[in-house]
């Protein structure tokens, strides 16, 4: 291999990596290691086979470092220019950072290591995809619940403030005490009949908010991230089709090509016989 040139043992590399026996080796590695993440917050696991776990969990750092720095190899400038590479390269760098002093909480982040099943495995990629395709629609759809919310949250401050401080006092509170409203949590005996002994007509208040902002907003997010997957598995499907489509073009293109090389090669045969011409016994064999 030292003897090749660059770009052909960059090419053997790229080969090597992109074999599904290598992806599912890593895939295998990101699970044991999700394992181990687990294990190191249980203690008693610590306690028996502490000294263990950490030195599979450095292992196996040691092998997804291997992988990234190979990747950067083969695809040198290309590697950046994938989002799912560069997403790998920052879960792997967050767990090489030192984890003391004031970096202690970036141990908390190894657990995103876990995350590469995201790039690896392609159907869950497509869902990422997707919901990544989902954004646009559903940040308009979260300006209009914000402006909901807002609304609401004013009339409730203003009505029910004085009775309810802690649900209401403030717009800021209010905004919370809506937020557990549209979860639904709580929100009956909780919040709504507790103003409603004091305010007999809260109700008119309180289902419309339900109503509009858990029931139809909600459901309208969902509605787009349903449409999004759509339209990604669509688009995949109709890049696939088009790549059989120019496959099957260049084939055909090639066929004709050579069907075009026989017939110019039997017509100066032909010509050749018609002239008394001998023919060598390999072309003869060939025709």
């Amino acid at each position: 291999m030292n003897a090749l040139p660059d770009s052909d043992r960059r090419q053997w590399l790229r080969d090597w990596i992109e074999q599904p026996r290598v992806q599912h080796f890593i895939i295998a590695l990101i699970l044991i290691n999700a394992v181990l993440l687990g294990l190191e917050t249980w203690p008693a696991a610590m306690t028996v086979a502490g000294g263990l776990i950490l030195a599979l969990d450095r292992a196996i750092l040691i092998v997804f470092v291997v992988e990234i720095t190979l990747r950067l190899y083969v695809h040198r400038r290309a590697f950046w220019r994938d989002p799912w590479s560069v997403f790998d390269f920052i879960v792997v760098a967050i767990a090489l950072l030192p984890s003391t002093g004031q970096l202690a909480v970036l141990r908390a982040l190894r657990v995103l290591r876990v995350l590469r099943l995201l790039t690896m495995v392609p159907s869950m990629r497509r869902v990422v995809g997707a919901l990544l395709g989902a954004v646009p629609g559903l940040m308009s759809i979260g300006l209009v619940l914000l402006v909901i919310y807002y609304v609401f949250a004013v009339i409730a401050t203003n009505l029910f403030a004085a009775e309810y401080p802690e649900w209401f006092g403030h717009l800021g509170r209010s905004f919370y005490t809506l937020f557990q409203i549209m979860t639904l949590e709580s929100w009956s005996m909780g919040i709504a009949r507790p103003v409603m002994e004091n305010f007999p007509y809260a109700w008119a208040f309180f289902v419309p908010f339900i109503l509009v902002a858990t029931f139809t907003m909600l459901n309208l997010f969902i509605a787009i991230i349903v449409n999004a997957m759509q339209t990604f598995s669509e688009k995949e499907q109709q890049e696939t089709v088009a790549a059989v489509e120019h496959a099957r073009e260049h084939i055909e293109a090639d066929l004709h090509a050579e069907v075009r090389a026989m017939r110019v090669e039997i017509r100066e045969l032909k010509t050749l016989l018609s002239q008394g011409v001998p023919i060598p016994p390999n072309n003869r064999a060939g025709s």
